[in-house]
């Protein structure tokens, strides 16, 4: 009989729960030597399909730069690089108390953020948990959530504001009044979904994205959406800008390091947004703003690639996962990146390998067969899995799966979820290095700005990028540098808020 030892430790899964793991493996050696064979000849054809190769990876970035370009240029583009009407940076002068709300792809989040001036600020913040019901449901009733989490806010929180762009003296009293009759705090919307702007306080859903799906909402203004919630219940706000996520991620990361140019996300959904000439900006020429002010451009660069396939290297899982998603088709690139559908691809591979009877013999794999139940944490968990018999991978398939693992099998699950973690992330420098090219940014360097749930905690993600962008650029490509991004969503949008009130009290442009 093959030697066998007994394992033990404790694993803490994705929900927070730590579980302890007691369980009997072998020693790889000891294993029989045609499942490991068999295991390896497997990684090997997983390993050609899901490994980019840096002449490939120079051959996207064309592409994608390409893309970019025409977006600037013509309307209605499948990357609709979208003027979001934030002209220029921040001084660092902006002060006072702004209110920000976030639709994000999992909760709603309202924050006060005070701003103190040179890249000082302080944030109180609630979160409120969003049900995939509300996310599929009336767009109206949606917005009539957020005016409520919004109300609920200032009546717990609205005890020490100041007038917006009143800045607080040291020590100075904090008032214990709520807002005073009359008053209106400005408040920056964070709407992280693609729209139309031709103003900075409007904006019309071009498509949901990131799983939502609500009704009566796309093609419509979701600002004027909001207002009328907002009015509903008489709230002492009024919505000053209408800003995406990655908008406000550049903003703030630029409010507090002035070296960044660029700003990405990396999360459920995948974005980036630099600032543009307006000059460059050529089809908005019509609108007769000053060529040389400087704007910022919402990508919106999930949708490279998408419909005509030409560029990416979709496997067939990947076809599987657009096919079957809410919005088959589009989002190609988000589709092979972000972390709503990195999990999904790996349990796809599994699935297959279950079909051709190659993993879990004589077991139930019903738990496995249901869409999106292999969730992307757990690549993170099997990456980072830092034991010899991989307890954390161990305590993924019996805790949620009910399934036993060998070490070979576990090893192979673990190398798997590298090759679709790595491949992810070199994709995303694809995405960077595009930017960089078409801005003149790699001699002089610049520093990126990044933030969501992949970039900040998947292991190895961030080094990987580096690293693409070296194969990209050669060692020029170590001039492009990226750093975990400030609250975009939150102090981004009070920082557009601010700018905006203060362009509008000037009448500097008559976009804003």
């Amino acid at each position: 009989m093959p030697a066998s030892r007994r394992g033990s430790g404790s694993v803490t899964l994705p929900s927070g729960q730590t579980l302890a793991i007691h369980t009997r493996t072998q020693d790889e050696e000891d294993l029989p030597h045609a499942t490991k064979k068999t295991m390896a000849d497997h990684l090997r054809k997983y390993e050609s399909l899901f490994t980019l190769t840096p002449q490939r990876m120079r051959m996207i970035t064309e592409a994608f730069s390409e893309t970019l370009d025409l977006g600037l240029k013509k309307p209605d583009q499948t990357v609709p690089m979208i003027p979001t009407y934030v002209f220029g940076w921040p001084t660092g002068d902006e002060l006072g108390d702004y209110l920000a709300l976030d639709l994000g792809g999992t909760n709603l989040r309202v924050c006060l953020v005070s701003l103190q001036g040179s890249g000082k600020f302080e944030i109180t913040q609630t979160k409120y948990r969003l049900t995939e019901e509300q996310k599929q449901d009336d767009g109206e009733k949606l917005f009539d959530f957020c005016a409520e989490c919004l109300q609920t806010f200032i009546l717990t929180n609205m005890g020490s504001v100041s007038e917006p762009g009143e800045e607080r003296k040291e020590n100075e009293a904090v008032p214990e009044a709520l807002l005073k009759p009359g008053q209106e705090l400005p408040l920056g919307f964070t709407f992280s979904y693609p729209c139309d702007q031709e103003r900075i306080d409007h904006g019309k859903l071009i498509r949901w994205t990131k799983g939502f799906g609500a009704l009566r909402t796309e093609g419509r203004d979701v600002a004027d959406m909001f207002r009328k919630s907002i009015e509903k219940i008489n709230l002492p706000v009024k919505l000053t800008a209408l800003i995406n996520d990655t908008t406000g991620t550049l903003i703030a990361s630029h409010y507090v390091n002035p070296r960044t140019k660029i700003a990405v996300i990396f999360g459920t959904g995948c974005n980036a947004a630099y600032m543009d000439r307006v000059g460059d900006i050529e089809k908005i020429n019509h609108l007769g703003i000053d060529p040389d002010a400087e704007m910022v451009i919402n990508c919106e660069w999930g949708a490279f690639d998408s419909f005509h396939h030409e560029h990416l290297p979709r496997t067939k899982y990947d076809q599987v996962v657009d096919e079957t998603s809410n919005k088959p088709e589009e989002q190609a690139f988000e589709k092979l990146i972000s972390g709503r559908y990195l999990g999904e691809i790996l349990r796809l591979v599994i699935c297959e390998l279950i079909d051709e009877g190659v993993l879990f013999l004589g077991q139930n794999t019903y738990k496995l067969e249901k869409p999106y139940c292999f969730d992307t944490a757990f690549l993170s968990l099997m990456e980072s899995d830092p034991t010899d018999e991989l307890l954390m991978v161990i305590g993924i398939f019996t805790h949620f799966f009910a399934l036993e693992t060998t070490l070979a099998e576990r090893q192979f699950f673990r190398a798997l979820a590298r090759l679709v973690g790595r491949r992810a992330a070199r994709l995303s420098s694809c995405g960077i290095a595009a930017i960089v090219s078409k801005m003149g940014y790699l001699e002089e360097g610049c520093s990126v700005g990044a933030d969501g749930s992949l970039y900040n905690k998947y292991p190895g993600f961030a080094d990987r990028v580096h690293e693409g962008l070296v194969d990209i650029f050669g060692d020029k490509g170590r001039n492009i540098v990226t750093h975990h991004a400030e609250d975009g969503s939150g102090v981004g949008s009070a920082i557009i808020a601010a700018m905006t009130k203060k362009r509008k009290d000037a009448g500097t442009y008559a976009h804003v």
